[in-house]
């Protein structure tokens, strides 16, 4: 009985699971998990002699790539570990080819996986090229735009290689989903507008991340510029987001690109001020302008003018105009700040007075003659 029971074991050990044997099994398993710890151990080692290479190099390019392919790397070693352990059992033709397109699938993922993760390291390459961009924050701008749409194309470049394997015809259905795209975009032109207006501002520098810009509706300090709108943080720090394709055809102004910050100014002295006090305020106001270091007064960047400009109903005006060196707001208000104690200290130096409205009043002649006066008599004076 014992015999014919070991010959029952032996029967069940040769039959195994889908006509492989469980010896067979059980070693292919046991050399998957073999490939498993040496993944461990090699990622480890590669890791460690990387970046002790990596510390001979100035930037951190170096690091980020590979801290980008590290978990592909780990993962090819379960590839290998799996198309080994295929090899070492005896699997059916039919069970061998799908054995193999599960192989190439996971060889396809694990390639454009690790593109999918280069590509944000690779972009610190990018930087180089800032130059062409514009200015920085322009230049991170189009960076992380030229990004999403690059991961886009790897994206369906994988599925579309994944599905290769597996027998699908990739070329019909690019080509069904091409009369598919076409129906979606008869319903969605908004938002093919939008990212075709999106694209006009990259291209035309319009505006950036952390620009201050005014339009019609919204003034705020932009946040974030997508495919198909554009976040502005309001300065009551409400965030708002616009339409691209509203951005791109209204009005808008860019304040942050302005080269100087304006003041306009008109200060009205008294009518009662000598032409000798006047003369001396302009001459006092103009030479500070000159001199203080706050504003720009090179004629072939900006037009500085002081002049006595108009004869008010209630004052003399003097028309002040110039430009400021800096564009920061908070600086522009310390500048606007200086200048008003100055101006004030000048005109008090010379004598003279602002004016302020004011009317007078002339009477040739009362209707009803003289008034009397009042009161007529005293009070002790009243019965007598």
């Amino acid at each position: 009985m014992l015999n014919d029971f070991w010959q029952e074991i032996l029967t069940v050990w040769r039959v195994g699971i889908l006509h492989t044997t469980l010896g067979d099994i059980f070693i292919a398993t046991g050399v998957f998990l073999s490939f498993l710890l040496v993944r461990r151990i090699f990622s480890r080692f590669f890791c460690y002699v990387c970046h002790r290479l990596g510390r001979q190099t100035e930037t951190d390019i170096y690091d980020r790539t590979l801290e980008a392919i590290k978990r592909p790397l780990e993962f090819t070693f379960v590839i290998i570990g799996l198309y080994i352990s295929g090899q070492v059992v005896e699997l059916s033709p039919a069970l061998n080819t799908i054995f193999g397109q599960i192989i190439r699938s996971l060889i396809a993922f694990t390639i454009f996986w690790s593109i999918f993760r280069m590509l944000d390291p690779l972009s610190l390459l990018l930087n180089r090229s800032s130059m062409f961009f514009g200015n920085e924050s322009m230049h991170e701008t189009i960076k992380s735009f030229f990004i999403k749409i690059a991961k886009f194309v790897v994206v369906c470049s994988g599925i579309a290689a994944v599905f290769q394997e597996w027998g699908f015809n990739v070329a019909a259905v690019l080509g069904s989903l091409g009369l598919v795209g076409m129906a979606v975009a008869l319903g969605a032109q908004d938002i093919i507008k939008n990212l075709f207006a999106g694209l006009t501002i990259f291209l035309d520098h319009v505006f950036e991340k952390g620009n201050w810009i005014k339009t019609p509706d919204v003034e705020g300090t932009v946040e974030e510029i997508g495919f198909r709108g554009t976040k502005v943080r309001q300065f009551d720090k409400a965030l708002v987001t616009i339409p691209n394709s509203k951005l791109a055809n209204e009005a808008l102004i860019n304040y942050s690109r302005m080269t100087n910050r304006r003041i306009y100014w008109m200060i009205g002295v008294e009518y009662r001020s000598t032409t000798q006090q006047i003369h001396n305020i302009l001459r006092a106001i103009t030479t500070y302008v000159h001199e203080c270091g706050d504003f720009e007064t090179n004629p072939e960047r900006t037009k500085t003018f002081v002049f006595l400009d108009s004869f008010g109903a209630s004052s003399i005006d003097i028309m002040l105009y110039c430009f400021t060196k800096t564009t920061v707001w908070g600086e522009w208000l310390e500048v606007k700040e200086r200048l008003a104690y100055k101006i004030k200290e000048i005109v008090e130096a010379e004598k003279a007075s602002f004016a302020f409205p004011s009317q007078s009043i002339y009477v040739e002649s009362l209707p009803l003659g003289q008034p009397e006066a009042f009161p007529l008599h005293r009070p002790d004076q009243i019965g007598m």
